[in-house]
């Protein structure tokens, strides 16, 4: 079992930043893939950002290209999210994702943190 823990959300005016944080426990050993969901009430979860277990692989979603940063300390065992030039369209919940594995693969989320961008 993995257990993931963010933190860093709140109320923040358009154009602001916001730094997102997500801390693993819990059997960590065989965490590959970290990243960051987002999810506004009746549409499905979203991939934000999502990075490789040495962190030199990336993927971001198109609306966020150029403005969020998702990056790894896994001395940490901490996955982070940048998060500049903020829109109200980024106003959601985000959830922190690991995937864990090596035969059979787990998803793991956490609670989720709440982002309102909004003046």
């Amino acid at each position: 079992q993995v257990q993931l823990v963010e933190s860093g959300g709140g109320l923040v005016q358009p154009g602001g930043s916001l730094r997102l944080s997500c801390v693993a426990s819990g059997n960590i050993d065989n965490i590959e893939i970290m990243g960051w969901y987002r999810q506004t009430p009746g549409k499905e979860r979203d991939l934000v950002a999502r990075i490789s277990r040495n962190g030199l692989t990336t993927n971001y979603a198109d609306t966020v290209k150029g403005r969020f940063t998702i990056s790894r300390d896994n001395a940490k065992n901490t996955v982070y999210l940048q998060m500049n030039s903020l829109k109200p369209e980024d106003t959601a919940v985000y959830y922190c994702y690991a995937l864990s594995g090596s035969v059979s693969w787990y998803d793991y989320w956490g609670q989720g943190t709440q982002v309102t961008v909004s003046s």
